[in-house]
Formats: structure tokens, C-alpha cells, sequence
């Protein structure tokens, strides 16, 4: 190789380094933000090595065992891991993973944290679920629990990193999953309990048009071992009413 040619190979090479290395600077490492995301006004709910910020629905502090491999995991726990805040229009963006067989769900609007009689927490809130299924149904990823079908099963399999994407704001509640837009509601038509709009029925014994606009997020236990990482929220600004 000659003089001339090693120096442009050289130039070269080291062209390509800055730019890979520029690359990974506009890519966050796992559970921090980008420039931009903090400049668009995104923060961080998990920072990927400890439990705070999160409780039990009982307001207890969580053992460090949740924190597995910059993840947090609620299996075991009691029914769910809380955000300590309760919140009210946002964006909530995450990454999940489940084990094989896995049944979970994301939580929102839960409010309050003390169950009814006769009644778990979930009661309280919406859940998006979270579970190891092909199908598309009212029990399947993507789903808002026993309320509105996803329009499809986006998930990957088990063992795969998701994102999900909640958009809750004003009476409306919006589901992606790894980009698909999948689920959507707007509380505001749902006035009577135990049915949906269509006349169909469901579970819940709530009438969904008064339920609290404002509540804690929660990553739901139901048995198996599932992990969430990047955890981001960005608040949005009220509807008008």
C-alpha cells in the first residue's frame, strides 16, 4: 500500500468512527434521554438502577430485587408496582419483555389506590394488557382490558423487546404498540356500567365517563416474570372542555 493511499484509508476510517460515534450520541443508552427528548420536554420515571419513584399500591417502598438488568420487573409483588405521582394528560413511552405465558398489563388513570370492597386495585384504573397470545381479542396485547379489542397483535414473541406507546388525554386514551397504532377510547361514551358503547357487555362495574381523568401509572403482576425499561413520560397540555 502505498504512503498516499494508507492516509486516505486512514481519513476514511476515521471518518466513519466520528460518524458512528455521532450516531450513538442521538441514540440514548438504555434508560436515559437524548438532547432532543429532553428538549421536547420527556423525563425519565425509572432510572434503570434503583425503585425510585415507585411503590407498592399500598404507598411501601419496593425492594431493589425489582431492578433486574436495567429493567424493572413486578414479579412477585402486590398486583402492581406504582409511579408515585398521579398523573393527567401525557405521553407514557416504554419498552417491555415478557417470559412465555407471561400475563401483565400497563396501568393508567388508577386513582384511588385503595381498593374497593370485594375489589383488586385494577378495578381502579385501565390496563392495557400485556400477555403472551397471537390473537387480537378484548384479553390480548394491545387490548384496554375486557373494554375495546386491539385492532391487532403487534406484540413480538416472548423474549422480545416492545414498545408501547399510551397517549392519555382529556376522556380519550390512545394505544401503540412497537409503532402500530392499535387500541383507542374516548370515556366520554361510555356512561353506564358493565357495558360498552355497542350495548355489549364487560366487567367493570364503572361507569367509565366519570372515571378520574387523573391517576398512577402501575406495571401489573399476574404471575410471571416480565420487564420494563425506558420508562418516559412527556406531560401534554389540557383539552378544553
Amino acid at each position: 500500500m502505498t504512503p498516499m493511499r494508507d492516509i486516505v484509508l486512514r481519513f476514511v476510517l476515521l471518518g466513519a468512527l466520528l460518524g458512528a460515534a455521532s450516531a450513538r450520541q442521538a441514540v440514548a443508552a438504555d434508560n436515559e434521554l437524548t438532547a432532543a427528548e429532553k428538549a421536547a420536554g420527556w423525563q425519565l420515571l425509572f432510572d434503570g438502577r434503583t425503585t425510585t419513584g415507585w411503590m407498592s399500591p399500598k404507598g411501601k417502598p419496593l425492594p431493589q430485587s425489582h431492578v433486574q438488568d436495567g429493567a424493572l420487573n413486578p414479579h412477585p409483588c402486590d398486583y402492581m408496582l406504582v409511579f408515585e405521582r398521579p398523573l393527567e394528560d401525557y405521553e407514557l413511552a416504554l419498552e417491555f419483555k415478557i417470559s412465555p405465558k407471561c400475563n401483565s398489563g400497563i396501568f393508567v388513570r388508577t386513582w384511588p389506590l385503595e381498593p374497593r370492597s370485594g375489589k383488586d386495585v385494577g378495578f381502579n384504573g385501565i390496563e392495557i394488557a400485556i400477555d403472551d397470545t397471537t390473537t387480537a381479542d378484548f384479553h390480548d396485547t394491545g387490548a384496554l382490558y375486557d373494554l375495546v379489542k386491539p385492532t391487532a397483535n403487534a406484540m413480538k414473541p416472548a423474549g422480545e423487546w416492545n414498545t408501547a406507546l399510551v397517549t392519555s388525554r382529556g376522556p380519550k386514551l390512545e394505544v401503540a404498540i412497537n409503532g402500530r397504532p392499535v387500541s383507542a377510547i374516548d370515556f366520554d361514551q361510555w356512561p353506564e356500567v358493565n357495558r360498552r358503547p355497542d350495548g355489549s357487555m364487560h366487567k367493570f362495574d364503572v361507569a367509565y365517563k366519570d372515571h378520574p381523568r387523573r391517576g398512577h401509572v402501575g406495571l401489573q403482576d399476574h404471575g410471571s416474570d416480565c420487564w420494563y425499561r425506558n420508562i418516559k413520560l412527556r406531560k401534554l397540555p389540557a383539552t378544553a372542555e
